[in-house]
């Protein structure tokens, strides 16, 4: 049980780090809304891979795997929340271009043209973000059970498997969080500010296209 728990916390630390929706939603968060809110995207995601998790233990994800009408309505679902949220970053880089300096500056020191996310919010979109993602489940799918060992009980040894995972992309997560937390005299300058906003909107726009675009498996 002790090889294989290793062996998943070294693949899900590469994926973990591999960059993506999660690592561009905290940032943007960070940015425009502060570090607690931030965190809370960062435990919003995590709670999103539990959710997969148990739908992986219940066999809902080879439902999802098997159904080509499923999988797809999840991915168009997804790809539109992801392009709205890029849409959303790439407006308020107009914002602060057009309010300059008259920004406002939460307390834990992001800057910000717009209203601040609250934290449950904040929790909300990295969920939303992670349970829209069919790559997550079809990757559940097919890792998870290769590290389960035999005889051992399905449902408690998944959420273990995805307790690491979480755990992992919290503190890969909160350590992004911090970074822009501590740069924050940096980033609270509207030009640099604008250009990260444009910078994460475009991504989240080419993910989302590129969740839209996906051939059929």
């Amino acid at each position: 049980m002790f090889t294989s728990l290793l062996g998943f916390t070294v693949v899900a630390a590469l994926l973990t780090v591999s960059p993506g929706p999660d690592f561009a939603i905290v940032l943007r968060t960070a940015l425009g809304s502060g570090r607690r809110a931030a965190l809370c995207s960062a435990l919003g995601i995590a709670a999103g891979c539990f959710v997969w998790g148990l739908a992986g233990a219940a066999g809902l994800t080879a439902m999802l795997s098997a159904s080509q009408v499923a999988y797809d309505a999840l991915r168009i679902a997804g790809a539109a929340y992801l392009m709205w949220l890029g849409f959303q970053a790439l407006r308020s880089a107009r914002r602060t271009a057009r309010t300059g300096p008259a920004e406002s500056t939460p307390a834990d020191g992001a800057a910000t043209s717009e209203e601040p996310q609250t934290p449950w919010r904040a929790f909300r979109t990295g969920l939303l973000t992670n349970v829209l993602n069919p790559k997550v489940g079809v990757v559940y799918m097919s890792l998870l059970p290769q590290f389960i060992p035999h005889g051992a009980p399905v449902v408690a040894t998944t959420l273990m498997l995805v307790a690491v995972h979480a755990v992992l992309g919290v503190v890969w997560l909160g350590c992004v969080t911090l970074a822009v937390h501590r740069a924050r005299a940096v980033f609270r300058r509207p030009r640099v500010r604008r250009r990260l906003e444009q910078l994460t909107g475009t991504v989240l726009l080419g993910l989302g296209a590129a969740v839209a675009a996906e051939t059929a498996r």
